[in-house]
C-alpha cells in the first residue's frame, strides 16, 4: 500500500513557501546538467530546472539520486517534493523520497503557451541564519557580511 501523507496535486500558482509532500505535473522548460555544490553537510550533487504548467513556471532544484533525471520537454508528475524561498520566489525541491515520473505529453501545455509568472514567496525580508549573517554581493564582485 502506497503511503501518500496528505500529498496533493497542486498547480504551481498555488505553491507557497515552506510546503511539504508537494504534487505537481509539469512540462521541463528548460534542464541543466548536474553539478556538486558544496553544503554543510558536504559535497552534494544537483541540477536544476524550470517547471511550468498553465498557470506559471517554477524553479525546481533537484538533489541527489534525482539530478539530472529530467530533459527540457519532457512532462512529469513529481510527488513528495517541498517548497522553499530565494530572493522572493517559491522554489521546488526534489530529493530522494520524492517520485519523478515521466507522463503524456497532453498533460501540460506546450512552452509557447506557459505563462511567465512565478510563485512570489509571502515572507519579503531577510532569511534568519546561524550567527544571525547574510551573506550577499557587493558591486565590486567581493562578498561581505550583514548584522541582522
Amino acid at each position: 500500500m502506497e503511503k501518500t501523507y496528505g500529498s496533493s496535486e497542486k498547480k504551481i500558482s498555488e505553491l507557497k513557501e515552506g510546503e511539504q509532500n508537494v504534487s505537481v505535473t509539469a512540462r521541463v522548460i528548460d534542464a541543466q546538467e548536474p553539478r556538486v555544490i558544496e553544503t554543510k553537510k558536504g559535497p552534494r550533487t544537483i541540477s536544476e530546472a524550470y517547471l511550468g504548467d498553465d498557470t506559471g513556471r517554477i524553479k525546481t532544484t533537484f538533489w541527489g539520486e534525482k539530478a539530472g533525471s529530467v530533459e527540457k520537454g519532457d512532462v512529469v508528475k513529481i510527488e513528495g517534493a517541498w517548497t522553499t524561498s530565494f530572493k522572493g520566489k517559491v522554489q521546488l525541491n526534489v530529493g530522494s523520497k520524492s517520485t519523478v515520473e515521466k507522463v503524456d505529453d497532453s498533460m501540460a501545455p506546450p512552452e509557447e503557451e506557459i505563462p511567465e509568472e512565478e510563485p512570489v514567496a509571502e515572507s519579503q525580508g531577510f532569511q534568519q541564519r546561524r550567527g544571525g549573517y547574510r551573506r550577499f554581493s557587493d558591486r565590486s564582485g567581493g562578498r561581505r557580511g550583514r548584522r541582522e
